[in-house]
């Protein structure tokens, strides 16, 4: 007898599991909450969806458990996603190691997915919202509860994302599932989103683009570091290095509010986080030394602005000589030196003050979430047999690149394959008696 396997979610993980599920000859239904599946691939990439990276590796993701990571991605690697892809028709390219669908459209990735899903008669209820998951007492069977109605499976996959961009439907629904089957999840960030920051002066330099080194630093201690193009905005900055930093930095500031409310602080000293900004980092300390010297000849009769005309963006030249206490219409030749070279220092290390981040609303992605040792290799949990996790409802975040993409594809391949095949303990009893000559019903009951 088939196995029927329920896969609540019908995101990238979500599809990719029924899709495996399906493969392996299970009757599987896909429960969706949104009226029909993938919104949140179509946003993925700028609407081009970078869907996996050719140098897979571990250490491009964050997770508490990267020994049980490490075995999972070897399990369906970057050659697997592309196997899988093509199995279904859709041609890829490569950008410096970067996977895209060669035509550059996100919607080609959803339409294969959404087209696969159809041709193996996989069966789609949308616009229901699992409620909750337990064993059926008379039956053994699991218990999906939906605002749809109720549903019963041998096995049930939970791939209905994170909190991220809530919107698409990662509501963090899936993390009430978790937690009432019993786990204990990872507190839950904001990743790869943009950072806001203390100081009011960043509505005169937004806008502006430039390559940098970011470094954070708490306490005195260096935390992270990326480079990368940085974007200041209005209220912060943003780009992908700060994108890349934003689950340390969220993780940090959690971490304080967790212990100025242990101390009965509130809000009194709230935390901050400093990032360190290097515009010049292809610049040794001793060659930016030699640079500023020689740009003393330029010195004449020019202004503040005039002089430093011509090395990073102007508005961020002009906020720097501000910052200095320098009015740029002033004469070089009578400005204070202790202020000029405090420019030159702002140019190698202008630090700014994290308050936090823009909201799960704007995130690419959630970290945080069910811990990957309260599953099994096969992404079974372990405090419930029979139900699988898949995606960002686990605790597995990757960096820019692809990288979440490849964890929902290789994640819902493991749990969707494995929720297909495998025989709960109470099934292998009974086939075990059979095959004893002792004889049995499916229900356990005499023959």
């Amino acid at each position: 007898m088939r196995n029927r396997v329920g896969i609540i979610g019908g995101g990238a993980a979500g599809m990719t599991a029924a899709i495996s599920a399906a493969a392996e000859g299970a009757e599987v239904t896909l429960i969706e909450g949104n009226d029909r599946l993938g919104k949140k691939i179509l946003a993925t990439g700028n609407g081009r969806c970078n869907l996996g990276n050719e140098k897979l590796d571990v250490g491009e993701y964050y997770t508490c458990s990267p020994e049980r990571l490490e075995k999972c991605l070897e399990r369906f690697k970057t050659e697997d996603t592309i196997s899988f892809f093509h199995g279904m028709g859709l041609m890829l390219r490569s950008r410096n190691g970067y996977l895209y669908p060669l035509c550059e459209q996100a919607s080609a990735v959803l339409d294969v997915l959404r087209h696969q899903v159809a041709a193996l008669g996989i069966h789609v209820v949308t616009e229901c919202r699992a409620e909750h998951v337990e064993r059926d007492k008379k039956t053994g069977k699991l218990q999906v509860r939906g605002s749809a109605g109720v549903f019963l499976f041998d096995r049930v996959v939970i791939a209905c994302g994170g909190r991220a961009a809530p919107k698409t439907g990662s509501d963090g629904s899936g993390f009430t599932l978790a937690k009432d089957l019993g786990h204990k999840l990872v507190p839950t960030v904001p990743a790869l989103v943009q950072l806001r920051c203390r100081e009011d002066y960043f509505k005169s330099v937004a806008g502006v683009r430039a390559d940098a080194m970011l470094r954070v630093r708490h306490k005195g201690e260096w935390a992270a570091a990326e480079r990368g193009e940085l974007l200041l905005t209005d209220y912060g900055i943003s780009g992908i290095p700060v994108f890349q930093l934003s689950r340390v930095v969220n993780y940090i500031l959690l971490e304080d509010a967790v212990s100025r409310k242990e101390r009965g602080a509130g809000r009194r000293g709230a935390g901050e986080v400093e990032i360190c900004i290097d515009f010049l980092p292809d610049y040794t300390q001793e060659a930016f030394r030699e640079f500023a010297e020689e740009r003393r000849l330029l010195q004449g009769q020019r202004t503040v602005e005039e002089f430093f005309a011509g090395m990073l963006h102007k508005k961020l030249m002009l906020l720097f000589v501000r910052l200095a206490g320098l009015k740029p219409s002033e004469s070089m030749a009578w400005a204070d030196q202790n202020k000029i070279r405090q420019v030159y220092r702002f140019c190698r290390n202008w630090t700014v003050h994290v308050t936090g981040s823009n909201s799960y609303e704007n995130a690419q992605v959630c970290a945080g979430g069910v811990p990957l040792h309260e599953v099994t290799e096969d992404l079974e949990s372990k405090k419930m047999e029979g139900v699988y996790f898949a995606g960002e409802i686990l605790d597995v975040d990757g960096k820019c690149g692809g990288y979440n993409l490849q964890w929902a594809w290789c994640s819902g391949h493991l749990a969707g394959g494995a929720a297909a095949k495998m025989k709960s303990k109470r099934e292998s009893k009974i086939d075990g008696k059979k095959e004893e000559g002792l004889g049995g019903t499916d229900e356990g009951g005499p023959a």
